[in-house]
């Protein structure tokens, strides 16, 4: 199994390149299900996720081929089994995505419960209400959804939580829907805005992206498009942590400020000095004094969930008392006694850690619990004096494209070890 090794304890200068959006790629990759046409996505990123969702569209009768680094073509090329088996789905919670597209697409389905990182519960009951709302036959048999229906009929549906995974479940099957569907309490995240309008592209009607209120205008057919995928914010903002967490300079090209207002407030009250110029931010933390800065998480457009525990791993290193409150996932502090054993000063009580910054970090070996969790132990091994040794790195595969070769153009000890 395959381990990084850290020598911490240099600042962070150069230049490197946003790739896109994990969060935006799955669900787009899955909405070529909607059409038999050809869908061109660009700025996909090679993860272990995409590669996922690769796999299981080539299980549901779909042809990808890979045009260049970041680009793929999706096509029709055999009939659909209709069922999405455990073993493609275990590893990947997104993996329920599919069934709002292969649900509107062929009345049927049959998907197992999906897998992904142990954060937190993130029922699925959710996504199933919107569907029955929609006139779908819902059973939950030997680990399976099988759900069935002659044609979805648009509806009003209010989510009881501005779901993320539901949302856009919801709005690709609304898409090919008898009628129209207002979604309300919808989720506002820049990944469903990228998803409507890919969808738009397709031919759906799609108005609201954006607020918590979307309505669909279900068509008979969907077409072909060409997408380009948004820039991933997480991954922008794990890495204008690590520069701040260095006391480097780091400059991202291919970003998207304008997704990313609530972090890049936070960095800037921490004392990084932030600049913007288009696509590119700049942040700029040499020889300069940090400052304890608290965060809550909250959905879009508050203070993302997915940074929490990055934030955490720089807090631990700033002189001076600050908290992290979780109100989105109640298990995400898997990733606090692994960075205790770094040195962190940590104390958790519900859904705050208390963080008694100013620690010196020393290396040791640490262990990934889930996506996030292993971005903040990354970064906390940045800090750190001597080796860290991350285990269970596999973790982020799924969502930091080439983080390693990344952080070695930046200038870090940083090296990637199999075995």
């Amino acid at each position: 199994m395959d381990s990084i090794l850290i020598k911490g304890g240099k600042k962070l200068k150069g230049t490197i390149r946003v790739s896109g959006s994990k969060n935006a790629a799955l669900p787009e990759l899955f909405a070529s299900i909607l059409t038999d046409d050809e869908v061109i996505l660009q700025n996909l990123p090679r993860l272990d996720d995409t590669r996922a969702s690769v796999a299981l569209l080539e299980r549901f009768g779909k042809s990808v081929k890979w045009t260049g680094r970041s680009s793929c073509v999706i096509s029709a090329h055999s009939k659909p089994s209709g069922e999405i088996p455990y073993d493609l789905v275990r590893r990947m919670r997104a993996s329920i995505l599919m069934a709002g597209p292969a649900l509107a697409r062929y009345s049927k389905v049959r998907i197992s419960l999906p897998g992904g990182c142990a954060i937190g519960m993130r029922p699925i009951d959710i996504h199933l209400e919107g569907f029955k709302k929609l006139g779908a036959r819902v059973t939950l048999k030997g680990g399976y959804v099988e759900m069935t229906a002659t044609r979805l009929v648009g509806a009003r549906i209010k989510l009881r939580y501005p779901s993320v995974g539901a949302t856009e479940n919801l709005v690709m099957a609304a898409s090919l829907a008898d009628g129209k569907t207002v979604i309300e309490n919808a989720a506002r995240e820049p990944e469903i805005s990228d998803l409507c309008a890919m969808l738009s592209g397709m031919g759906a009607v799609i108005s609201g992206a954006g607020t918590a209120r979307i309505a669909i205008e279900g068509a008979a057919r969907l077409g072909g498009v060409k997408h380009r995928v948004i820039p991933d914010r997480i991954e922008a903002a794990t890495y204008l942590t690590a520069a701040a967490i260095t006391g480097g300079d780091v400059v991202l090209e291919g970003a998207e400020p304008s997704h990313m207002r609530a972090v890049l407030s936070k960095i800037a009250a921490a004392g990084v000095r932030i600049s913007l110029a288009g696509d590119t931010i700049s942040a700029s933390a040499s020889g300069r004094t940090l400052k304890p800065v608290s965060v809550r998480t909250a959905v879009y457009p508050g203070f993302p969930t997915d940074l929490q525990a990055q934030w955490m791993a720089l807090m631990s290193v700033v002189k001076g008392d600050a908290r992290v409150v979780e109100t989105v996932f109640e298990n995400r502090f898997l990733h606090v006694a692994e960075l205790r054993r770094l040195g962190a000063r940590l104390s958790v009580c519900e859904n705050t850690v208390r963080i008694s910054g100013g620690a010196a970090l020393s290396g040791a070996p640490v262990m990934v619990s889930d996506l996030r969790a292993g971005a903040a132990l990354v970064l906390a091994g940045l800090a750190a004096g001597g080796v860290t040794n991350i285990l269970r790195v596999y973790h982020l595969d799924r969502g930091y494209e080439n983080l390693v070769g990344k952080l070695r153009r930046l200038g870090a000890g940083i090296r990637r070890v199999s075995g």
